[in-house]
């Protein structure tokens, strides 16, 4: 087995990492979210009487949208920067620390 030693980290392919992973783990979240805001927001609209159950609905459909796609939009800039700033504080740390040791071994 050989041991590798991981002394720096590229900021901006981590922040890439980082963001990428976000977007598609917000999505798992923002989706349902987002579907359950419209669905109860008309299901209460179609219980109501008059113009302002339809307004509530309205309100909650355009919250529903704006959840699906504000959650992961949001959610993958601050995986960006927080990547971004991981990475270069890991930096810091592993020039005075030595960095992350692995062990690696070839398969063939």
């Amino acid at each position: 087995m050989n041991k590798l030693r991981i002394k720096k980290l590229g900021p901006l392919s981590v922040a890439k990492m980082y963001a990428a992973m976000a977007f598609v783990i917000s999505l798992l979240f923002a989706v349902p979210y987002g579907l359950f805001i419209i669905g109860f927001s008309l299901f209460g609209a179609s219980l109501g009487k008059g113009s302002e159950a339809l307004a509530v609905g309205g309100a909650g459909v355009v919250g529903g949208i704006v959840a699906i796609v504000a959650i992961p939009i949001i959610y993958t800039i601050v995986a960006f920067i927080s990547g971004l700033i991981g990475a270069l504080i890991y930096n810091i740390f592993a020039g005075m620390v030595g960095g992350i040791e692995i062990e690696v071994e070839n398969v063939a």
